[in-house]
């Protein structure tokens, strides 16, 4: 008898190649529109006369996508969106047809055409030699809180605060040492920001002002950012977090370091090193969103491609407005007031309480850059999505975090061969949160079939830490294949959501201990979540958790039944842990994935102990891994029906022939190209192994 091993990559490379990507009929005419920043709105759009904006081009289509293909060609410059694009049923593919938004022929992705959301700063005078600062003007009330260099993100100006000399209080931070003093007599004082980084979250909340020793906080980010799970005041783990004081003219010291102030509608920066100031390129942006694809569940957008483009320059204002960050997982946060709030969260809330579950299903999730929703077969290609600031790709999202209004509803998305770096938030965040998302009411908000293959991510979620490069949570069959992604504070992939809480018969850890279920906005429901069948194989994750302890390189949570993780190749992961089945995972599949250099735990699973003899994650199933690390989390037994089978544990190095073969296949295919641009590419950061 002939034991045969069928490799998952090339299976799932079968099931990807059967998705339907709008591939366009052989012999199939087509109608082609030319733009160029050197054009004219009043051309009539040809190669040899092409439009100047993308909104001429986009009114061109109406005209003929009805009846044809159309392909939308752009010449390499920047395109500089006075506002977002919106594409609305009318502006993809009609009738059978396909829209196709292009880069012109002979572009690579390091002079692909730019859609910027950014106007350009000049004109830079010494205002401090001692401190090399200079200053622009910029248009009074513009307002970011990103700033880009010669393509680098730059940080705002901050100071760390050591967390033993402060007191948290419900109305804000109180400083015992008389050195503090001078804070008083910082400028702008409602502009500063208290960040804080715990055991997985990164959490903002702006000053209202400085009286004495006390920092008076704006409502309700104070409130959201103190109550909860690893908060502000209480993180998990204090050794490892950190607290700082952003986003202050007179914490501008080193090299790269800006403040705005958009009152007086000045720009103060002192240049990264090496920086030519009267040759400095410097985006400064003013939008929040480059494109929305979608606007009407009843009449999706279809058949609509986006090649060889490069996404750049936004910024997302939500944390520097009164409702601040308050981060609860992944780009997900606690906006608005609650009305259990508690009198007293500081003694009575502030690691968890039966009233912060009345919330659990409100969470908000952060804006994409780009944003997709209400939309079938549409297609991201050979794109760069650089120097963004926030998530840069958003998939399916709750309604709250599109522009439009309208969320979820995303089927037969593709995104390939496509880079992600330099990017404040995270690379792509497909599925949302809400009780729509996981239970949708109707079957055309459910989000399905979502496909992120053979991209390249890398140095992401810069500014919002706690952002996983990959975040996808109630989705139907999503496929993470062949990706690489490195040089990330927190997670490279994440699956799932909700903690068990929404899976059939509720998690009884919800509702013995966390009370969660005592309230009537959380129901127990008797049907699936609609994050199941994902398969997770063949990525290659190096330069992961470089920030924070929670979580793991590839990371479940919650009942995912015929899910499969395979043939992932996870190294140099910060000595964190590499595989993590976190509350409520059951019915998951880890099979052939190699683990190298677990120092901490390769596999995990957070069965919640204090919950025995409950089973809260059982079901799950670790065959044929290879990993040198020797530790294990969670509970891992026949009772827990947790089983870890034809287990291989490689000492010294002597990694088998069969591990080798998954080490070599990880990451981006062969064939998909070179996939790379800026610092994102072969070998940058790491050598190949």
């Amino acid at each position: 008898m002939h034991r045969v091993f069928f490799s998952a990559v090339g299976m799932i490379a079968l099931m990807v190649q059967a998705i339907p990507v709008c591939a366009k009929k052989a012999e199939t005419p087509s109608f082609t529109i030319t733009v160029s920043p050197a054009g004219d709105d009043k051309n009539p759009g040809t190669a040899e006369k092409p439009f100047c904006t993308l909104t001429r081009a986009q009114a061109e289509v109406r005209k003929h996508n009805e009846a044809i293909d159309v392909k939308v060609e752009l010449a390499p410059g920047v395109y500089r969106l006075q506002s977002p694009l919106i594409f609305a049923a009318t502006d993809g593919g009609r009738n059978g047809h396909h829209v196709v938004w292009q880069a012109a022929a002979g572009t690579t992705m390091e002079n692909a055409p730019v859609l910027s959301g950014a106007i350009l700063v000049s004109d830079w005078k010494l205002l401090d030699q001692a401190r090399n600062l200079y200053v622009a003007e910029t248009p009074k009330g513009l307002d970011a809180r990103e700033l880009w260099v010669n393509d680098q993100l730059m940080q705002r100006g901050a100071r760390e605060i050591p967390r033993a000399d402060i007191d948290f209080k419900n109305e804000g931070i109180f400083f015992e040492d008389a050195k503090y003093d001078e804070l008083k007599k910082l400028t702008n004082q409602n502009r500063i920001e208290v960040e804080a980084t715990g055991f997985f979250t990164d959490r903002f909340s702006p000053v209202e002002q400085i009286e004495g020793r006390v920092l008076h906080m704006q409502q309700p980010a104070w409130k959201n950012n103190i109550w909860g799970y690893d908060t502000m005041e209480t993180p998990y783990h204090p050794e490892f977090a950190r607290l700082f004081l952003v986003n202050a003219l007179e914490f501008v010291s080193k090299p790269g370091d800006w403040y705005i102030d958009p009152a007086a509608g000045k720009l103060y920066l002192i240049p990264p090193m090496g920086a030519d100031v009267a040759k400095m390129d410097v985006e400064l942006p003013h939008l929040s969103v480059l494109l929305a694809v979608g606007n009407n569940l009843d009449v999706p957008v279809q058949d609509l491609t986006f090649k060889g483009l490069r996404f750049s320059h936004t910024t997302w204002l939500g944390a520097s407005a009164s409702d601040g960050y308050a981060s609860q997982q992944s780009g997900a946060y606690l906006k608005g007031l609650t009305a259990q709030y508690p009198a007293d969260p500081l003694s009575s809330c502030h690691e968890g309480c039966p009233a912060f579950e009345t919330r659990r299903n409100e969470w908000t999730q952060i804006p994409a850059s780009v944003q997709v929703a209400a939309a079938e077969r549409i297609r991201f290609e050979d794109d760069v999505f650089a120097h963004l600031g926030q998530y840069a790709l958003g998939i399916g999202n709750d309604a709250a975090a599109n522009l439009t209004g309208v969320g979820l509803g995303a089927s037969d998305v593709t995104v390939t061969r496509s880079v992600f770096t330099d990017d404040a938030g995270g690379a792509i965040e497909a599925g949302g949160v809400s009780r729509d998302a996981h239970h949708p009411h109707e079957q055309r908000q459910t989000n399905r079939q979502i496909v992120i293959s053979n991209n390249r991510i890398r140095s992401v979620s810069k500014e919002y830490r706690d952002h996983t490069a990959i975040l996808s949570t109630y989705v139907l069959g999503a496929v993470i294949l062949h990706n690489d992604i490195s040089d990330v504070p927190y997670d490279a992939i994440d699956i799932g959501y909700g903690w068990g809480i929404q899976d059939p018969g509720g998690n009884p850890n919800y509702r013995s201990r966390m009370h969660g279920y005592d309230w009537k906005e959380n129901l127990v429901y008797d049907t699936p979540t609609t994050h199941r069948d994902v398969v997770v194989a063949s990525n290659r994750i190096h330069g992961a958790k470089q920030y924070f302890h929670d979580g793991g390189a590839i990371y479940n949570l919650s009942a995912s039944p015929g899910t499969l993780i395979t043939e992932n190749y996870i190294f140099d992961n910060n000595k964190m842990i590499g595989l993590y089945l976190d509350e409520g995972s059951r019915s998951i599949t880890l099979r052939r994935n190699v683990v190298e250099g677990a120092e901490c735990e390769w596999l995990n699973v957070n069965t919640v102990h204090a919950m025995m003899p409950v089973r809260v994650s059982p079901d799950n199933t670790a065959i044929s891994n290879w990993h040198d690390g020797t530790q294990i989390g969670g509970l891992w037994t026949n009772y827990q029906n947790n089983l870890i089978l034809d287990d291989h544990l490689v000492k010294d190095g002597k990694w088998p022939d069969e591990a080798r073969a998954v080490m070599k296949d990880a990451g981006i295919e062969a064939n998909a190209g070179p996939v790379a641009y800026g610092d994102a590419r072969p070998g940058a950061g790491d050598e190949t192994k």
